[in-house]
């Protein structure tokens, strides 16, 4: 008889352990699947989206360090060849819901866009920090001065003859995590509000966005 009660007590035993196991298990599941709840959260919060500004916009002054000023309309750009250095820059809204920190760009002339993200090392560090709040209107500036740069050739002659340009540019969150690329069309549009409707001004228009440091968004 005691035989039995030490089995009963020992299976008794086993049992209770694998029932605790499993709701320990359990709720080490549940919990880091609300700890990955939380998180993403969280850096919804942080995260950035940059857009063209509306047409509503006020204009932005960009002002670069050899005291060239690049006068951008809303939901605009500007290119120029000034003393046979290139200026670009590109009028931007934060969509996103934290604060957008520009890290680099890239430029090239082409007629239409791809699906491929760009090498991360293709990419010009700013030399300043640029920085859009959420739901605020900010730009991107970016300038090319060396005249043996490999860019500086086919950017001049698109600015020169009004060719569509396709800007680049990596952003992400104040942490310095969330990094995403926003490509932008850059090129010459009629403006409906010129005296008579054909007034030829610099339009910017997001065209594609891709995550650097998480999954694509489609």
């Amino acid at each position: 008889m005691s035989d039995w009660v030490t089995v009963f007590s020992s299976i008794a035993t086993g049992g209770g352990t694998l029932v605790l196991a499993v709701a320990t298990f359990s709720s080490v599941k549940s919990a880091n699947r609300s700890a990955r709840v939380a998180e993403r959260s969280l850096l919804a919060g942080q995260r950035p989206v940059l857009i063209p500004s509306r047409d509503d916009d006020p204009p932005e002054y960009v002002r670069f360090g050899d005291a060239v000023v690049l006068d951008v309309p809303g939901h605009g750009g500007a290119r120029e060849v000034r003393n046979d250095n290139i200026y670009m820059a590109l009028a931007l809204r934060n969509g996103g819901s934290g604060l957008a920190v520009i890290h680099g760009w890239r430029a090239e002339v082409r007629p239409r866009s791809d699906s491929i993200r760009p090498d991360l090392g293709a990419f010009r560090r700013q030399t300043r920090d640029l920085y859009i709040p959420a739901g605020e209107t900010g730009f991107w500036q970016g300038a090319i001065r060396d005249r043996e740069d490999p860019d500086y050739e086919a950017l001049r002659g698109g600015i020169d003859t009004g060719a569509r340009l396709l800007v680049d540019i990596m952003y992400g969150d104040h942490e310095g995590g969330q990094r995403a690329i926003a490509r932008f069309g850059v090129g010459l549009d009629f403006d409906p509000r010129g005296p008579d409707g054909s007034e030829r001004v610099v339009r910017a228009e997001v065209i594609r966005y891709w995550n650097v440091d998480g999954a694509g968004p489609r």
